[in-house]
């Protein structure tokens, strides 16, 4: 008696949504991506592939693509706001893949979507349909398009991100809350900072009120900005919105001269509004399911969005592969967020906890807090500041 692989609808062509369906196609299944966007593609900005992301990306065979543009940090290291002292030195190339079996990398996050796409094979990518919602009918589950039309399938995956229309069918219409935060990302020309004026490392700078993060893009030829500041109120309309280099030059003066120069050097920068939501009790409801920031939104103090997504992707198509004929599939989305839930609510909280511990506005808490890195760094270099190895030691290709 023949049967048949499960097909799977993946709702959202984002980093995670990709990193599933090339594990799911590895898997055997059939998988049809929707993307409400007419083109694949990606904003301008770059993004941390930590050890625990890439071993799935050397799975999904994607790591060597990713290489040919990813540049690879000597170091994590934090810096006073004002001085530019040194607070800590954690160690990264040469170290992490001992410790935790794979590489660390900074890359632009177009380029690790094209890579993904790369990879995507013979799923069958639909672009240019918005998604409306889902619906189930006993052993099917339809994604519905604002076109009118609707694809079924075994299996519905919302990996449509923050605003996922996917995720409101299960949970409902839950807004997300504003944390107090606005976050400027931007670009930098290497060929308009001096010769080694940043350093070939994940540099953080840490002052009262905000933070900024910045590395090493596309081969070394850009510096990527990640500037984190808190504010009372968002007074914009929308989520995110076109910033000026004087407006964020007005929010950091007073900061190192070193880090403003690399500031002025941009040529345009955005910024928005960082929203958070408390963990689900549970992702799934019959055949459909979430990942990534549809799951689970993460503040960028751990660097673990994009990471989260692709563990996500892997573990639901190795839980999803082993079944045929649509048979299963419920038990099969509870063992997966049972799985995964603990892991990406731990996350989250400690995302959330690190923003505080990183903008603390007190000249006697930074002090005790920079004292705590300088001590940590000298006993054991290798230690990171947020003592992530419970993070970057994760292999969920074994799990």
């Amino acid at each position: 008696m023949s049967t048949r692989p499960i097909k799977v609808v993946v709702a959202g062509a984002g980093i995670g949504g990709l990193a599933a369906a090339i594990a799911l196609r590895q898997q055997g299944c059939e998988v049809v991506v929707v993307e409400q966007a007419a083109e694949l593609g990606e904003v301008g900005a770059g993004v941390q592939m930590s050890p625990n992301a890439v071993k799935v990306l050397r799975a999904l065979a994607v790591e060597p693509l990713v290489r040919e543009t990813a540049c690879e940090p000597l170091a994590f290291t934090g810096r006073d706001w004002k001085s530019g002292r040194v607070l800590y030195r954690t160690p990264i190339k040469g170290t992490f893949e001992r410790l935790y079996g794979a590489h660390y990398y900074h890359v632009h996050r177009a380029d690790l979507h094209h890579a993904l796409c790369e990879r995507l094979g013979d799923a069958e990518l639909r672009v240019g349909q918005r998604v409306l919602g889902v619906e189930q009918h006993g052993e099917v589950a339809s994604l519905k398009l604002a076109d009118g039309s609707a694809v079924e399938a075994d299996v519905v995956i919302g990996a449509d991100g923050i605003h996922s229309a996917v995720r409101r069918s299960i949970v409902g219409d839950d807004k997300p809350r504003f944390t107090g935060n606005i976050c400027w990302r931007g670009m930098v020309p290497v060929a308009a900072l001096p010769k080694g004026h940043v350093e070939l490392a994940s540099s953080n700078w840490l002052g009262p009120k905000g933070h900024v993060v910045h590395y090493y893009v596309r081969g070394g030829a850009m510096v990527n900005f990640v500037a984190v500041y808190e504010t009372d109120e968002w007074k914009e309309e929308s989520w995110s919105t076109p910033s000026s280099v004087d407006e964020l030059l007005q929010t950091y003066s007073g900061w190192n001269e070193e880090l403003l120069r690399t500031f002025r050097a941009t040529e345009r920068c955005f910024k928005w509004a960082l929203y958070d939501r408390d963990p689900l009790p549970h992702w799934s409801e019959g055949r459909v399911t979430l990942l990534g920031d549809a799951a689970h939104p993460m503040l960028p103090f751990l660097a673990q969005g994009a990471a989260m997504a692709i563990e996500d992707g892997y573990e639901l198509a190795t839980t999803l592969g082993k079944l045929r004929d649509g048979v299963g599939v419920e038990a099969a989305l509870i063992a997966y967020e049972q799985r995964r839930i603990p892991r990406t609510s731990r996350v989250q909280l400690g995302a959330r906890a690190r923003g505080t511990t990183m903008h603390l506005r007190s000249p006697w808490a930074r002090m005790k807090r920079n004292l705590g890195f300088m001590l940590r760094s000298f006993r054991k270099p290798e230690t990171t500041t947020h003592r992530a190895e419970w993070i970057y030691g994760y292999d969920a290709t074994q799990a």
